[in-house]
């Protein structure tokens, strides 16, 4: 049974935050532009992980994977 908020959060699993976030951008660009409590919430709907993640945890790997993205943007 999964439960919707972990009872003990572990920041160890913050780790792949980043690469999470990357790889959903890619495959769903419309993503993009939705909130941190909206991509928790998300995340956990299609199976990126088993609870929802910290927020402030999203919030922060959102916006290093935007700077990456316009990054990309602006070589090509």
């Amino acid at each position: 049974m999964h439960r919707l908020y972990p009872a003990n959060p572990n920041p160890r699993h913050s780790w792949y935050l980043l690469p999470t976030v990357r790889d959903l951008y890619s495959r769903q660009p419309e993503t993009q532009d939705l909130e941190p409590w909206e991509l928790q919430t998300l995340l956990w709907s299609l199976n990126y992980t088993d609870d929802l993640l910290p927020e402030d945890g999203i919030a922060a790997a959102v916006e290093v994977t935007r700077t990456h993205f316009d990054l990309d943007e602006g070589v090509a």
